[in-house]
Parts: structure tokens; sequence; C-alpha cells
């Protein structure tokens, strides 16, 4: 199988033309001797089949950030058939490097020019056959976004490929690359009578906006309403969805899974319905809710209103020891840690890396996020539950600026921030479905295993031994609960609650199908009946507030440790999130109940 490798800089809409290439057939896959996760997808051109590659966006080959880095060592160990570059048409004159350095290294490569709907719309002119010639590969414009020039690109794609006889792989990299002093003339040639750039870009609605969006004054509280204002909309149009799903769900067990399994042993029967199917039902039936979350978050990432937000979060980030980027890193945790702290590869400063790595684990990742919508639905009145959401995402920014001033003397940083600021521009419908879609499946296929681990375990330890009533104190969970109340009782956490909290180290997806298990044969109730009928809205927010705070899933942990190669580094990390969780389940539990509460 023939192997392409799609190369860009950020936000050139590289992994928008790749959704496009690849569709539904894309998948996350660890990348041998390079240790990261690479989007991964299969594609047909003509008559062959082709496995395509998105690499992390990069600015430079001899650039020194660890996603350069990256690049390097995979174009270094990968035979590949053909390079993809993407690039950015209105600001071709600073991202024709890339195209130059790949001619240089001698691989075959096709050139596609993206946004040149933008590009018109600022006055960028092109000469994709002059550039062509110059640049001895082919050079197509396109709009990854709307499809224009789409499947001329894709036929010159196929064309190229199918010309190749053998893989090509790079030795010395660095070595046949160019000095600055070497690639400035060079990159002079190419350009001169190729492209026509204005004097300056100017996009009106733009700069509109951003006078109001970028206000000194009235950015930040803009930004945290416009936040506030979507988690409104994904509690108001989840929690019916999720409700109906999980309704469905609960009548497919009553009408057709348990008639069907009833022949079987009592012990077999609760295994496979109180175990697998109920805590597994119980987290597919979230699975809208985080679907709807993606989405949002697509709008805020594409629009480019999220580059602004680190913007104006960069003047407090930077008496913290943090820059924006740091800050935009903490809101990518908002879908997953793991792919956050990969994401701090872009920076070059050791300390602001490792400071960075720090904060990212107190983001509310979507896995917390069923766990927050299932608590605070159980608990709270309709009107308040969606408060009590947004308020566990303020206090996981609290935590994460804590954490910044408590160690920012220990991980210094001197590096400046270079931040881009991209036009705004509005999503399709289509991108905003397939990104979501896209995200949805890899929080499935990356969290299933550890479900199915965790609800199974948990349901053994409720379960056994078998001479004793299920989920009592005389069973291995009832035993471990009990074992740890000195621990959780200051906190008003129960021997139930404490098991779930138990598993969810291993991962936070566990939480909820654990309750899910846990709670299944204790009342004649469903799951959020059953715990209402034991904790008061106290205790539910101080177990939320821990779930918030104490250690990050084991994968995290992993990646904590291997980005930062420093096993004392991931051990500090555990330690500080439990004992700050602690200490703020603690404050809060023990305030409320002194208030009366």
């Amino acid at each position: 199988m023939k192997r392409i490798a799609v190369l860009g800089m950020p936000n050139t809409g590289k992994s928008t033309f790749f959704n496009r290439l690849t569709g539904s057939q894309a998948h996350i896959g660890n990348w041998p001797g390079i240790t990261i996760d690479l989007m991964l997808g299969k594609v047909k051109l003509a008559e062959e089949v082709a496995e395509v590659v998105d690499l992390p966006g990069i600015y430079d080959l001899r650039g020194f950030s660890q996603d350069e880095a990256v690049v390097r060592r995979f174009l270094e160990s990968t035979p590949l058939d053909l390079v993809l570059i993407i690039l950015n048409t209105t600001q071709i004159d600073r991202q024709i490097t890339l195209p130059i350095q790949v001619q240089q290294l001698s691989l075959p490569a096709v050139l596609l020019l993206n946004m040149v709907d933008e590009a018109a719309r600022f006055g960028v002119r092109v000469e994709p056959k002059t550039l062509s010639e110059r640049l001895g590969m082919p050079v197509l414009p396109i709009s990854a976004k709307y499809g224009a020039g789409y499947h001329n690109a894709i036929t010159a794609i196929a064309n190229t490929l199918h010309q190749q006889d053998h893989a090509f792989q790079v030795e010395h990299l660095e070595k046949r690359l160019l000095s600055d002093q070497q690639l400035t003339p060079q990159i002079r040639a190419v350009l001169d009578g190729s492209v026509e750039m204005p004097l300056m870009l100017s996009d009106r609605l733009t700069s509109q906006l951003d006078r109001v969006l970028l206000h000194p004054v009235l950015g930040l509280p803009i930004f945290f309403g416009v936040m506030y204002l979507i988690f409104q909309a994904i509690y108001a149009i989840g929690a019916p969805i999720q409700q109906g799903l999980g309704n469905a769900l609960d009548a497919f067990k009553s009408f057709a899974l348990e008639p069907l399994l009833a022949p079987l042993p009592l012990f077999l029967k609760g295994f496979l319905i109180d175990g697998l199917y109920q805590g597994i039902g119980t987290v597919a039936a979230f699975l809208p809710v985080i679907f709807l979350f993606f989405l949002c978050m697509a709008i805020v990432e594409d629009s480019g209103y999220l580059s602004r937000s680190a913007f104006l979060m960069d003047a407090l980030m930077e008496r913290l020891g943090l820059d924006g980027r740091s800050f935009v890193m903490a809101l990518m945790g908002f879908g997953c840690n793991v792919p956050a702290i990969l994401g701090t590869r872009v920076m070059r400063s050791p300390g602001l890396r490792l400071l960075s790595m720090l904060i990212i684990p107190f983001s509310l990742c979507s896995a917390r996020l069923n766990v927050f919508m299932f608590m605070s639905t159980a608990m709270f009145p309709a009107h308040i539950a969606p408060r009590v959401i947004f308020s566990l995402y303020l206090l996981s920014f609290a935590a994460a600026l804590l954490t910044a001033a408590l160690f920012k003397g220990k991980f210094s940083s001197q590096e400046p921030l270079v931040l881009e600021l991209p036009p705004y521009r509005f999503p399709t419908f289509k991108q905003m479905l397939v990104r979501a879609w896209c995200e949805v499946k890899h929080f499935w296929f990356w969290s299933r295993r550890f479900i199915i681990f965790g609800v199974v375990a948990i349901w053994l330890l409720n379960n056994l031994p078998t001479n004793v009533p299920t989920a009592s104190a005389q069973t291995l969970s009832g035993m471990l609960g009990q074992s740890l109340q000195p621990i959780f009782a200051p906190l008003g956490i129960n021997p139930q609650l404490t098991v779930a909290l138990f598993f969810g180290f291993i991962a936070k997806e566990i939480v909820l199908g654990g309750l899910a298990v846990i709670y299944s044969k204790t009342a004649d109730v469903d799951l959020a009946g059953a715990i209402a009928q034991q904790i008061d809205w106290v205790q539910a927010y101080s177990f939320m507030l821990f779930t918030l705070l104490y250690v990050p899933c084991l994968s995290t942990v992993a990646v904590l440790k291997s980005e930062s190669k420093s096993t004392r580094f991931a051990l500090l990390s555990v330690a500080w999130s439990m004992g700050l969780a602690w200490i703020a389940s603690f404050i809060f539990y023990q305030g409320a109940r002194g208030l009366g509460f």
C-alpha cells in the first residue's frame, strides 16, 4: 500500500482537507518510533488504495519545537510515495518555505493552495502554472472548506502517485536543507512574477468584530459569556436526548435482553445485564452530549475565536509564567487532556512546556462532563443544572491558575509569544458534523476498553463473595469503600461513590458506568433516583469537585511521563492534583455544612 503524508503550517486547513479526503475512514493511530498520535486514513485514488498520514502543523523543517522534530523524525524513518503540502494562499509569501524545503529533499510532492476564496477577496493573485514550473511539482488552487478545485486536486494527486514506482526516504535531512541566507534569494526567485500580494490584507468584518471581541475591558467577559451560553445550549439540547436514549436502552433491556438471557445462570445473567449492559449503556447514553460539545467547540476553534481567547488571556497568563498558548491547550483539554498535553510540543521552552502540562489535567474533559451532566441533572433543578456545570468549568480554570502561580518559580520561561490571528471564518455545517463525529468516534474508540474493564471489575467487586447481599458492606466493593472512608468521609463522599472514584483513576469514563453498576440493585428506581435517595446536593457537588480535580486518568499520567521524560514530574502532577482535590472538597463540604446546608 502506498503512503501519503499531509504537511502544512498550522491554520492552513490541512485537517479540513484531510477529513474531506478520507471521510469517515480516518482514525487515530500511534506511529511506531515517534511516540505521537497521528491521524490516519485510507483513500482509493484511481485504482490504488493509499494510506494518508496527517502530520502535526509546523512552520519550518529546521524548527526547534517538538512538533517540528516529530515531523523530521517521521520523514527520516518512514518511506513515502507522496507528500501533500497544504498552504494558506493568503499567506503564501510566508509559507512558501515548506514546499521549497520539500523540493530540496527530492520528495515527490503536490502543492495545494488552500483558501483561494479568501485570497481572491484579499486581492492575492497566484499563477499556479508558473509556480509549478519553479517548484517542480503540481500546484493546484483549492478551497478545502467548500470543495472548489477538489476534483482537479484529486486527479493530480492520483496521477503523481501513480508515477511513483518506489517509496522515498530522507537521509540526513537537516544537512540537506538550505540556510536562511541561501533560502531568502530562492524564495524571492520562486515568488517573483508568480505571486502578487497587496501591501496590506484587510478584512472589514474581522476588524469590526475584533473591536468588540478583543476589547481590553469587555473582551474577557464576552468570552466567558459565550462559553456560558454554549454550556446552556449543550445542556438544554443534550439532556432530553440523553434521557430519551437512556429510556430506549432501558426498554430494550426490559423487553428484549432480560427475556433472552432468562435461561442463563443467575450469576452470569447479572454479569451480562447489570454489569456489562448497564455500565456501558449508561455511558453510551451520554454520547449525544459529547457530540454536541465537540460540535460547539468546532465552531469556537474553526471560527478563529479560540486564538483570540489566547490573545485576551496572554497578559494574565504571562504573570503566571505561562502564555496564551497555554490557555489554548487548556481549552483543548476540554475535549481530552491527552492531545492537549501533546500539543505543548509547539513550545520551545522546557519550563513553559512543563508548567503548561501541569495545568492541563485540570481541564474539564469530556469524560468528566458525562459525570457532571448526570449528577447535576439528578441532584439539581433544570434551571440550576447548567450553572452548576459552568461553575465547574470556572473552577477548573481557577485550579489551573492557582497551580501556575504556585509552581511558576520552579518552571521558568522567557520564550516570547508569537500568535497568529486568522480572519473569522464560520465552518460549514458538514465540517462541524464531520469534526464532531470524528471526535466522538475517537472518544468511544479510546475509552471503551477502559469502560469495559472498569464496569466488569466493579461488578465483580459488587458481587463477590457470592454468599452475601449484592453491593453490601460485606462485598469486596463494600470493604474497599469502607476502608477508604477515613479519607473521604470528611468530604461527604460515601463508600459507593468512593469505589467509583477509585476506578476513575484508570479512566474518568468508568465513573459513570461504575455508578450504574454499583447502584443497579440497591433500589427499585432509576440510577438518578437511587443516588438522590442517599446523598444531598452538598455531597453531590463535593463529589463532582473531587472528580474535577483529582488524579488525571492513567492515559494522561502516561503521556505526562513520556512527554516530560520524568517519572518525578508525573508523580508531582498526581500528588498535587490529589492534594488539591481533597482540600477543595473538604473546604466546600465542611463550609456548606457549617452554614447549615
